[in-house]
């Protein structure tokens, strides 16, 4: 077929790669299906949006799924101009694309950054069940602010840490609140286990590999674990578009009289965004 050893071997590595997320991916669906009554929601969960107060659910990461899609588009610009040979062109398109991926890199830490802090707070339970403050009529979900502090709208707690009996105590003084599981078709438990899960419970704020206020501890470790190894790509990529960048201010690439360097880094990329495109489908979406 006539094609360069470089851009197969390129290939080989992205298919042994794509196996590889697919086998994560897989797992966590898994995972998902078996615990689904206390599987948190993505809607639920990734809600902040910078400079705007309340929920917005996946806006934040949608906007950075946009981001990464139009540095897959400068890249391809960025190909176009190298097969016709427009040095100032390629750089141009590559520091776009370079931008791009800090953009999106620099979302993803903000992402984890709230994802650790935690959002509304939970109670854990002595089983190791992790259930939400809610409201008995509605089902909506009130934070450890809402509930103690008697605050109205979203209230989130980032900063400001509660003890069991704070919680406790606001609990049993507001009868129209009860316990609930944090998946898909909720269930709430009656008012009076409630308040007799409360006494054996504990207070958790935040997420990490032990402990998770947003309900299934395994969503944590799937959520560091896929986002933070696809992050290590895009930060791999955005590595080796710089490295491109400065060959091309070089004249590398002229002097070969051959840009395909650009193409096959471009492919690597590509499949950064393709990969992105099933993590944010399957992970926040379905």
């Amino acid at each position: 077929m006539k094609a360069e050893y470089g851009k197969m071997m390129m290939w080989y590595f992205l298919i042994s790669d794509a196996l590889t997320f697919s086998g994560f991916l897989t797992a966590y669906g898994f995972m998902r299906f078996a615990n689904e009554k206390t599987w948190p929601v993505a809607e639920g969960v990734f809600t902040h949006f910078p400079g705007i107060e309340g929920d917005q659910p996946l806006l934040y990461v949608a906007l950075m799924t946009f981001i990464l899609i139009m540095s897959s588009v400068t890249m391809v610009l960025a190909v176009n101009a190298g097969h016709e040979r427009r040095q100032g062109a390629v750089g141009w398109w590559m520091i776009a694309t370079v931008v791009g991926g800090f953009i999106f890199l620099g979302s993803q830490a903000w992402e984890w950054y709230h994802f650790i802090i935690g959002d509304k707070g939970a109670i854990e339970l002595a089983d190791g069940r992790v259930l939400k403050i809610a409201e008995v009529e509605t089902g909506e979900v009130l934070s450890l602010s809402q509930l103690v502090n008697g605050e109205a709208g979203h209230a989130s707690n980032h900063f400001e840490k509660f003890t069991i009996t704070e919680v406790r105590e606001a609990f049993v003084a507001n009868e129209g609140v009860v316990l609930q599981s944090p998946g898909k078709g909720y269930d709430q438990l009656s008012r009076a286990e409630s308040v007799q899960y409360l006494k054996t419970a504990e207070v958790v704020q935040g997420a990490n590999m032990k402990r998770n206020e947003y309900g299934q501890k395994q969503f944590a470790n799937f959520f560091f674990f896929i986002t933070g190894f696809h992050g290590f790509h895009v930060f791999s990529g955005v590595i080796l578009n710089i490295i491109v960048f400065y060959n091309t201010l070089l004249g590398t690439y002229e002097r070969r009289k051959s840009y395909l360097m650009v193409e096959k880094v471009g492919l690597y990329w590509h499949f950064v965004d393709l990969v992105w495109v099933f993590v944010f489908t399957f992970f926040y979406l379905v």
